[in-house]
């Protein structure tokens, strides 16, 4: 896979230039949600619920501006115009760009309730980057990281060895943390119809700051991307190569798995979008060792996986899913996911809360401008998955990657209704989360619902099954954020946080109240609104 990645990159690299756009900005809730005003008005056809964006001739005006804001015109030192208005190596020339940066991610923070135990992080990144002509674009960026959270997060990464959102974790002494977090992207856009992205990233489908199709929580993972669009239709396939660090095989290696994903967004209208979404995931080898690699059954581009799995003998994990998006105004749009893993119709219309009627959906609200305020943006949204949603018959099948779920981070079992407000005022950006969970965690050895790497054939029950069931748990989670951005190039900024976490059923009450400081740089997402991965 990774000769074949190379290969590609050096073909894109020779291949003749032709005119069109291939600026492509990595994904993140805080730095895209600035764009609301934009996208999500009645005069835009942008199609907003897949990400990263490919920076098109619409968007690129508020993007340059968001990039160049601290530049006033005047002239600066070489040593002012580095910390404050350029990349750290920026070169130009008439055909091609290069750029470079050191990307530091440095923090310390203490917890006042629980444990009040004292955290830091430790974060060396660099990053690379560029265009060659208009259609060419490439990045490559990576971190080494030593960290020591609060304490319901090392919990989790105890308990599934992952650090979350970012890479699995080597342990060294007490709670403290080492990890290595990678990405790599060549965009590539031929003609203004097709975009060709490979690497090793994240991809986003939704509308939503969650999804519960394809998020941007599981560590990144190599993949192939076609986008092209037509008209109103946005259309996309994807494949990649993920592992499963959980499922061991007899010899204790991590065990590998594929995935091919296919997304259709259509703009009905201005104001109206519907989508499509179906995927597949298999393993590169049985549980008895024997070699079945990358099937080419699913080189098929056009949607509609199902049948071809199905005509396999369904020995693979398909899922489905549907998306749709209404402009109300240009201040108001309203959004929501439909994901279906498993279907019955008996059970499904009856009130028996069968096990094998798997799915989840999403509903919401966003809009830009927030009361005619300019840059003051807002989000609410709830989220829910049925017990037993995302697993399958072993942990190699399940919708997870790299030992994470694939889609809404909290895995299944569970409601969220969750808020969020942003505001960028010059330099100064300042944004709140309040977020509300009630899910079941697993106990007495028995699998209720909410862990997808658990095999979905042994459930605690096959019948009567609800949301919250098993160790039933409720959690709410209060975070501001207030920062001063330093660069926009690469997000350096100085950022003071001020978070509570209350996490409580009959087992546990679990309390964090957490103020930190740091100077902190890239568009990488940390999530610490995470519930309980198993009891504790």
């Amino acid at each position: 896979m990774k000769k074949v990645f190379t290969g590609i990159i050096l073909l894109f690299s020779i291949v003749n230039i032709a005119c069109a756009q291939a600026q492509y900005q990595p994904y993140s809730y805080d730095f895209y949600q600035k764009f609301d005003s934009d996208v999500y008005s009645l005069s835009s056809d942008e199609h907003t619920s897949l990400k990263p964006y490919i920076i098109d001739p619409a968007l690129k005006p508020h993007y340059d501006s968001l990039m160049n804001y601290n530049s006033d015109g005047k002239t600066h030192s070489w040593g002012y115009n580095k910390l404050f208005n350029e990349h750290l190596i920026d070169i130009k020339s008439n055909n091609s760009t290069f750029y470079a940066d050191l990307l530091p991610d440095f923090t310390m923070g203490k917890n006042l309730s629980g444990g009040k135990e004292s955290t830091s992080l430790v974060s060396y990144g660099v990053q690379i980057g560029g265009t060659i002509g208009d259609n060419f674009y490439y990045n490559v960026m990576g971190f080494e990281n030593q960290a020591t959270f609060p304490e319901y997060i090392s919990t989790y990464i105890n308990q599934t060895g992952i650090i979350p959102g970012q890479a699995r974790a080597k342990v060294y002494g007490q709670d403290n943390y080492d990890w290595k977090y990678f990405t790599a992207v060549a965009s590539y856009t031929p003609v203004k119809y097709l975009n060709i992205s490979l690497g090793q990233d994240k991809t986003f489908i939704g509308d939503g700051y969650r999804s519960v199709l394809m998020s941007d929580y599981a560590p990144p993972s190599p993949f192939v991307k076609l986008t092209g669009t037509l008209g109103n239709v946005k259309y996309m396939v994807m494949f990649t190569y993920m592992n499963d660090p959980i499922d061991l095989d007899s010899a204790g290696n991590v065990r590998k798995k594929w995935g091919v994903f296919h997304y259709l967004d259509w703009n009905v209208s201005k104001r109206l979008s519907l989508g499509f979404y179906d995927s597949v995931i298999w393993y590169d080898r049985d549980n008895d060792g024997h070699y079945r690699g990358f099937d080419v059954t699913y080189l098929n581009p056009v949607p509609f996986l199902r049948p071809l799995e199905a005509s396999n003998g369904s020995p693979d994990n398909a899922l489905i899913g549907f998306t749709g998006k209404y402009k109300i105004s240009n201040g108001i749009t309203a959004y929501g996911e439909f994901a279906l893993d498993e279907f019955q119709a008996k059970q499904f219309f009856s009130d028996d809360g069968s096990s094998r009627n798997k799915y989840a959906f999403q509903v919401g609200l966003r809009g830009g401008n927030m009361f005619g305020v300019t840059g003051l943006n807002y989000l609410i949204e709830t989220n829910t998955a049925k017990p037993y949603t995302y697993s399958e018959r072993g942990p190699i099948l399940s919708y997870t990657a790299n030992g994470e779920p694939i889609a809404q981070p909290w895995g299944a079992n569970y409601r969220e209704l969750v808020g969020l407000l942003n505001y960028s005022y010059h330099r100064f950006t300042f944004s709140g989360e309040g977020d509300y969970g009630h899910y079941g965690l697993d106990i007495n050895g028995l699998d209720y619902g909410k862990d997808p790497f658990q095999d979905y054939t042994n459930p605690a029950k096959t019948e009567g099954n609800y949301i919250g069931q098993g160790l039933t748990t409720n959690m709410y989670f209060l975070d501001g954020k207030v920062a001063y951005v330093l660069n926009p190039k690469y997000n350096l900024r100085i950022e003071l946080e001020g978070m509570y976490r209350d996490e409580k059923n009959v087992q546990f009450n679990d309390k964090t109240t957490m103020i930190t400081i740091g100077i902190r740089s890239s568009f990488r997402a940390m999530y610490e609104d995470l519930a309980s991965f198993q009891a504790h």
